[in-house]
Parts: structure tokens; sequence; C-alpha cells
């Protein structure tokens, strides 16, 4: 199955320390087509340096640099319906990434989404599926 990856499940796998840790490792590593949306990036860089420090956002981005993780660029039209999903959802106060990861999902034909955050992915109703099926 394909995947994309957010952010905070992405910091619990990077987090030896989070409760998390294990089941979101394990995810992961069952997981055969993880792809890493690259406006995940920026969010997990900044919550990575202030948790957990430079020695671990650097050796993440080195496993990236060796192709470990394969990156899915955000696209125009993918920050068109970002927008729109935004404005749908602004009552339940969603994050742009989060919108962004819908977007992708829904212009790459996935329905698998690897997060901790439950309650705004089981909230979304992306245009491709009924719902997401969400992981750990």
């Amino acid at each position: 199955m394909t995947a994309l990856l957010d952010t905070g499940f992405l910091l619990a796998v990077l987090d030896t320390d989070d409760v998390l840790h294990p089941i979101c490792s394990q995810a992961l590593q069952l997981e055969t087509k993880p792809i890493l949306p690259d406006i995940v990036l920026p969010e997990l860089a900044y919550m990575v340096l202030r948790e957990l420090g430079y020695p671990v956002l650097i050796t993440f981005l080195q496993a990236l640099q060796r192709g470990e993780l394969p990156i899915e660029k955000f696209t125009s039209q993918d920050l068109t319906r970002t927008t729109e999903i935004l404005g749908k959802y602004a009552d339940s106060r969603v994050d742009f990434v989060d919108c962004a990861i819908v977007a992708m999902a829904e212009r790459l034909n996935i329905q698998h989404i690897l997060t901790v955050d439950q309650r705004h992915f089981q909230l979304f109703r992306p245009k491709h599926c009924p719902y997401f099926i969400i992981h750990p």
C-alpha cells in the first residue's frame, strides 16, 4: 500500500522517548510505499530542532538525501485545493499541512495516511474516496 506521512507521525518515529515511537516505527517499517510530502519538512524540521536537536535532524536529512524515503512535491494544483479545504474545515481549526496532505492524497489517489492526528484526518472527506485509512 502507498501512504502519505504526516508531521506528528514522523516526529514520533524520530523521538525514541515518545510514547508513540514503537507503534509509529513499526507502522513505518510495515509500510511498503511511504511517501513524504515535501510540505511536511519545514514543520518537521522546526519541531525536531526544538524537541530533539540538530543531530537528529541532520541524521534524518541525510537519510532523505540517500533516498531512504521518497519525497513528493507540493504543486500549485495542491495549493488551490489546500485553500479550498482550509475554507471548508476552518471551523474545525485544521492546519495548513494537514490540508496540504489531503490535497496531495487526492491528486495521487492515496487513501492511507500515517498520522497521529486521528481527529483531523477522520474529519476530512476527500474527493477520491469515502474516507482516509489512518495508521497506526
